[in-house]
């Protein structure tokens, strides 16, 4: 069995993403099994689980936007900004037609303030740790990126949103910001990931390579068969590289011939072997 992977797993709710991939691993005994984009427990849906040397290439997944259906609940506010935590704030609900209005300025380039109960490191130390222990942590902003945001259904205490979002934004804090934005308070009840990147669901049954190759970011480079000794010990020199397809891609299939070595990483012209492929 080849241990290199990306396997697209449809996270239940209930579970951790770390929980999510228990079967993996026990298939994959002895190989090293990762995952890209962690979902909260009450949260479903796409997880990209890498295994082998697609480990490697964790940073890359990792930076893909992402996409969500969310239902936001107005009128209450959790500590935890999901329905596992505990009501500390209360407010009148906000009319229908004042949701459908200001969530059209929630798109574009913003800062956000991440929620207190999340793993980002405040000052050394979890910020979740830190905020079950009673103390206060002030959470530093970040500057994330909403790209689609689209109202699905909404009824008097709730709104049911699809939204595109950069790397590192936070959808429960999302949804506090638009339900104060309406004059009121919220959480998150549901959410659920469909795309990561390129990939959505139902891409789960394809096989890693023509996964790799829907992300647009490797090119194809071909190998020279005298240089092969040295590739196999982890040299890639310039005059191994017969051919580039496009060198201006971060990224590369590495190819003696017609057999696919392995994924490279380019970096100031020169090339490295991320992963091999052929064991």
């Amino acid at each position: 069995m080849r241990s290199f992977s990306i396997q697209l797993l449809d996270k239940e709710k209930g579970i951790t993403s770390f929980q999510a991939l228990s079967p993996l691993k026990r298939e994959m005994k002895g190989v090293k099994v990762g995952h890209a984009g962690t979902l909260d427990r009450f949260a479903s849906g796409m997880i990209v689980a890498l295994t082998g040397g697609a480990t490697k290439l964790n940073p890359i997944f990792s930076s893909f936007d992402k996409e969500y259906i969310a239902s936001i609940r107005f009128g209450e506010e959790t500590d935890t900004l999901d329905p596992e935590g505990n009501v500390i704030a209360s407010a009148a609900l906000p009319s229908q037609e004042s949701v459908r209005a200001v969530l059209p300025s929630f798109l574009g380039r913003q800062m956000q303030t991440p929620p207190v109960y999340s793993a980002i490191h405040v000052d050394g130390k979890r910020a979740y740790k830190e905020a079950r222990k009673g103390k206060d942590v002030e959470m530093p902003e970040r500057e994330i990126e909403v790209s689609s945001i689209l109202l699905l259904s909404q009824s008097d205490d709730e709104a049911v949103i699809r939204v595109s979002v950069s790397k590192g934004t936070y959808i429960r804090a999302l949804a506090r910001d638009i339900a104060r934005a309406c004059g009121s308070c919220g959480y998150l009840t549901d959410l659920r990931r469909i795309r990561t990147g390129p990939w959505q669901l139902s891409d789960s049954g394809k096989d890693s390579i023509e996964l790799l190759s829907m992300t647009g970011l490797l090119s194809t480079v071909v190998l020279s068969e005298r240089e092969r000794i040295a590739v196999e010990n982890g040299t890639i020199t310039r005059r191994a590289v017969l051919s580039d397809s496009d060198s201006t891609l971060p990224y590369c299939f590495l190819f003696f011939g017609s057999e696919l070595f392995g994924i490279g990483e380019k970096t100031d012209g020169r090339y490295r072997i991320l992963s091999r492929l052929d064991r």
